[in-house]
């Protein structure tokens, strides 16, 4: 029989366990914008026999995403920084590589002559 100071044992607080470590496995990265960001690449470089604007604002368009997939990783003030499932660094990476190919032939086209500025009708 326990002593009267002692709290009986259905009483007896217990800590609640600890959680799991987050791994890898249960928050993925997504590779999702690998795909997409090579077809705008790949889009803009055939445009780019048309006009010279087609890569340069395709270029843009990569550039802004980018920075905002960016965003989503390492800012704590972005909505997208709390999502379970973020973009992965190689899909970032492939963004910006894409955009900077992209403005890379604008201006290449521009400087040379090579492109049109407006598409011919």
């Amino acid at each position: 029989m326990p002593a009267a100071w002692e709290t009986p044992p259905a009483y007896r607080r217990r800590n609640p366990p600890r959680p799991a470590p987050v791994t890898e496995e249960e928050h993925p990265r997504s590779h999702a914008a690998i795909p997409v960001a090579v077809a705008v690449a790949l889009v803009g470089l055939y445009l780019g026999r048309y006009t010279v604007l087609a890569p340069g604002a395709l270029g843009l368009l990569l550039l802004v995403s980018g920075v905002s997939l960016l965003s989503s990783r390492l800012n704590p003030l972005s909505p997208h920084f709390y999502l379970t499932r973020k973009p992965s660094w190689s899909a970032i990476g492939v963004v910006f590589l894409g955009a900077l190919g992209l403005l890379a032939d604008a201006y290449v086209l521009w400087s040379a002559r090579l492109g049109p500025v407006l598409p011919r009708l």
